[in-house]
């Protein structure tokens, strides 16, 4: 008799108001098998898994695990059935230690009968089987980023958990990291744990799983075995048309230097060194990117560098205008000097999602002709401009009156980067430029930032992304701790080089 696998979806179904999320899907997850799911942005797949771990109710279709039927009215019941899942964003407590985190949400489990003895007890035998080394009395703050990400795998074992939802787990990991949890990973596999990866990185699905699902428009339109597919066809089916993963690109033709940062530092209200004796050089005709794991002061050098925050110490000059702690300068001086800012968080800094599209294409140039005169919008030309917009980079719908916050998110990134590069600006600054963007619109927007490279434009991307980096950039820094460790030119960087770079351990 063929064993029950470890869960089977049939037929789930799921609306929010007039979106229909998820489209009578059904699919399998075997027994100590790593199996992916993959699509673009708003294909489902996050809320298919947020259904099956009881975050979401469905509105149809059967969830079986191990061959009985289990209605998941909220996680306790995924828990009870020995369903853990591992959020992209952390749900740990940084002031607590690793031991203490372990057990919040379980302190009347049978384990703390004994006390907290009992329960370290247990992390020590889970670390050991699993190869989840982490220090019990560490507190979480001090942690590394990989180690978070093991204490959140260890809190869902300690909990029972037989499969395991992993949702995006390398976003935020060097390359380093994420080998390291692969291995793990291959582990839980060899003892019997179910996993499903969630993930747009298809490099990744090839290099874990076993079987992947690919999902469009709230459907499973195709299941593949791991080793009979690969990634072009992977792209194809996500995206429903070809899709070219390799960014043709000529040589850069390098002019003058528009960009020059001297020993710039920057110490916040509490005497935290954010930024530490930045120098580089960005010049017209070139990308320079910028590697690094987020938190270690890409923000806030793009944000020096936009005019959002003066310098504390150093300077910078830009398209001939110096800036330092006593000549400070604001964004929109920075917009006249032919400098443009497509910024990390565009829902925080970049649009207003309660703007029309057409008000979110001329933000920043507003009080410009011929959006404007005597202070007063001329809406007629401010939609038309926006409708130009929309054509040139293919923003969908074309609806310049709709409201910013109902455009998905890669066409929230695309009406922002459409804005500032139509400016034809000196030098543009782009702050993870396909950050929750999927993979047909990260075609379009890798493409269209090489051309701003080939007009004459000096582009400075900061991305977490290394494929990114290493796909776009001519020149790449690597910063660590807010000071620039390294630099490698395009040809001569590889992933394990940079990911040793970001980890302060190497530097060129």
């Amino acid at each position: 008799m063929t064993a029950a696998p470890a869960i089977e979806l049939r037929g789930i179904d799921k609306r929010f108001g007039s979106v229909h999320a998820v489209r009578g899907v059904s699919l399998v997850i075997e027994k100590g098998a790593i199996t992916g799911i993959v699509g673009e942005n708003g294909a489902g797949k996050s809320t298919l898994m947020s259904i099956l771990y009881g975050l979401y109710r469905t509105d149809g279709g059967e969830i079986l695990v191990e061959g009985e039927s289990a209605p998941m009215d909220s996680p306790r019941d995924a828990i009870a059935r020995g369903i853990g899942m591992v959020h992209q964003h952390f749900m740990l407590v940084d002031t607590f230690t690793v031991l203490e985190n372990l057990v919040l949400g379980a302190e009347g489990g049978p384990l703390l009968a004994g006390g907290l003895a009992a329960a370290r007890a247990e992390l020590l035998r889970l670390s050991r089987e699993y190869g989840l080394t982490v220090d019990p009395d560490a507190r979480v703050a001090d942690l590394s980023v990989g180690e978070q990400q093991r204490v959140e795998i260890l809190k869902v074992l300690f909990r029972g958990a037989r499969i395991l939802i992993l949702d995006e787990p390398s976003a935020v990991l060097t390359p380093q990291e994420t080998d390291q949890l692969f291995r793990i990973l291959a582990t839980l596999k060899e003892r019997g744990v179910s996993v499903v990866l969630i993930t747009h990185k298809l490099r990744e699905i090839m290099a874990a799983t076993d079987c992947v699902y690919v999902m469009r428009q709230g459907q499973v339109v195709a299941e593949r075995r791991t080793a009979d597919t690969n990634p072009e066809e992977l792209a194809e089916l996500m995206v429903g048309r070809k899709v070219r993963l390799e960014l043709d690109k000529a040589a850069p033709q390098r002019g003058e230097v528009r960009l020059e940062v001297e020993h710039l530092s920057l110490v916040d209200f509490r005497g935290v060194r954010l930024l530490d004796d930045i120098d580089l050089q960005l010049r017209a005709g070139e990308i320079v990117g910028i590697a690094g794991v987020s938190g270690n002061g890409q923000t806030e050098l793009l944000q020096v560098l936009a005019g959002i925050r003066a310098p504390t110490s150093g300077r910078f000059t830009v398209c001939g205008r110096t800036v330092d702690a006593a000549h400070a300068i604001d964004p929109g001086e920075m917009r006249d000097l032919g400098l443009a800012h497509v910024p990390e968080d565009r829902h925080r800094q970049g649009m207003v999602a309660a703007f029309r599209a057409s008000e979110t294409s001329i933000l920043g140039y507003h009080d410009e002709p011929p959006f404007s005169h005597n202070y007063i919008l001329s809406n007629p030309v401010v939609g038309a401009h926006c409708a130009k917009l929309m054509e040139q980079f293919d923003v969908r719908p074309r609806l310049p009156g709709l409201l910013s916050g109902n455009f998905s998110g890669g066409n929230q990134q695309k009406l922002v980067l459409a804005r500032e590069m139509a400016r034809k600006p000196k030098v543009l600054l782009v702050g993870q430029p396909t950050r929750g963007v999927d993979i047909g619109a990260i075609e379009f927007i890798h493409r269209e930032l090489v051309k701003s490279r080939d007009a004459g434009c000096a582009v400075l991307v900061v991305s977490v992304e290394l494929d990114e980096i290493l796909s776009l950039a001519d020149r790449i820094l690597v910063m660590f701790a807010g000071r620039i460790v390294g630099e490698v030119e395009q040809g001569l960087a590889d992933e394990r080089t940079l990911g040793l770079m970001m980890t302060g351990a190497k530097a060129a």
